[in-house]
């Protein structure tokens, strides 16, 4: 194998991180096999074969990442044994080293990748899966995923066909709001986690093992209780007011800059039409966070004003066109961050919503970070 190729390139610096990272420490194969697999240690043959210069084989996104935050610090190295610690203990300087090295390994990959490819042909198939393994929805395997919807309300249950449970034609999935984006996020969440079981529940019948996985919630604090109760232990500085009695009383509301300013779907009369008024743009809510129920996961709101709003929120990460820019551009703004939201516009056009492009400046409302 010629020594500037790429995936040897790739192979040597992971080595060299081993190796030369800091002076008077050399980290073992056997500790970095431990430190990347936590309680599930990695094999050392497979540690030995990313650093192969022979036949280097690519580690998968999600291990770089491992990497990045491990040789950030030495202090990753500090007692008995070897661990990883959360962006959230580290100082500024470690966090931007942690970037830093994030970018050169993410670079490296990207290159090797390429090289594994015919020369003049695209391998579809490894930029799908350095697609899912980089994006904001790919966990540690071994983390439960649960994703939490309302329920319909029982006079709309009433007029649902299907929906009785001693109907026996009943389905159970009809009962649950926000089915765009339940399906939508759903598949993409099996694609992305092959490791991972990813279980779907109704607002108001989790268990206690549900609290404690990685937590997604999709809808508004009106009728989904997990959305509500879960921002009620984040202070994120945004607030959804959904009062359907009166006109013009569904809007979210946010503080910015010693100011409260609101953020409203737009609708427009159409003469003729049913219902009078279409909706042309909603507002949506992207929220992630350490979660307040297991530290070692996350809570993830995506919530629109209308289903529109909370299916465009899911898209801006699945959608193969806009999925990995979005998720880079959250990286950019966002490392490190223990909390952070972005509130949106999801236009409609002619019936059909639009995935946001968070790297458009006229998409975004709101950004906040903590």
């Amino acid at each position: 194998m010629d020594s500037q190729d790429p995936r040897r390139l790739l192979a040597q610096r992971l080595r060299a991180l081993r190796e030369e990272r800091w002076p008077g420490r050399k980290v073992t194969q056997p500790q970095l096999a431990q430190a990347l697999g936590g309680s599930k240690p990695l094999s050392v043959p497979l540690i030995s074969s990313w650093e192969s210069q022979s036949n280097p084989r690519i580690p998968p996104l999600n291990r770089l990442d491992a990497y990045c935050a491990l040789f950030a610090t030495v202090r990753s190295f500090d007692g008995d044994r070897p661990r990883l610690l959360s962006p959230r203990d580290m100082s500024d300087e470690e966090r931007q080293e942690m970037a830093e090295l994030k970018q050169e390994l993410t670079r490296l990959r990207n290159d090797a990748l390429r090289a594994t490819a015919l020369p003049g042909e695209a391998d579809p198939a490894s930029a799908i899966e350095e697609s899912l393994s980089a994006g904001l929805w790919r966990f540690a395997d071994g983390h439960n995923i649960t994703i939490v919807c309302a329920r319909w309300p029982t006079r709309m249950l009433n007029q649902m066909p299907y929906t009785d449970v001693d109907d026996p034609d009943y389905i159970e999935l009809l009962t649950y709001s926000d089915l765009d984006a339940l399906f939508e996020l759903h598949g993409h969440l099996r694609a992305a986690n092959p490791g991972n079981q990813v279980h779907r529940r109704i607002a108001g019948n989790l268990a206690a093992d549900d609290y404690s996985s990685h937590l997604v919630s999709l809808g508004g604090t009106d009728w989904n209780t997990a959305t509500s109760s879960t921002l009620e232990w984040l202070p994120l500085p945004v607030r959804q007011v959904a009062d359907w009695s009166a006109p013009g009383g569904q809007y979210f509301e946010v503080d910015e800059n010693g100011t409260t300013v609101q953020h409203r779907p737009v609708l427009e009369k159409v003469p003729g039409a049913s219902p009078l008024e279409v909706l042309r743009e909603d507002v949506a809510l992207f929220a992630r966070a350490v979660s307040p129920f297991n530290q070692k996961r996350t809570v993830t709101i995506c919530n629109g004003m209308y289903g529109r709003g909370t299916y465009g929120a899911v898209r801006a990460l699945t959608d193969a066109r806009f999925r990995d820019r979005n998720a880079e551009y959250l990286r950019s703004r966002f490392i490190g961050c223990e909390a952070y939201c972005i509130l949106s516009r999801v236009l409609i056009v002619d019936g059909a919503t639009l995935t946001p492009d968070w790297t458009a400046e006229h998409y975004r409302l709101f950004e906040w970070s903590r």
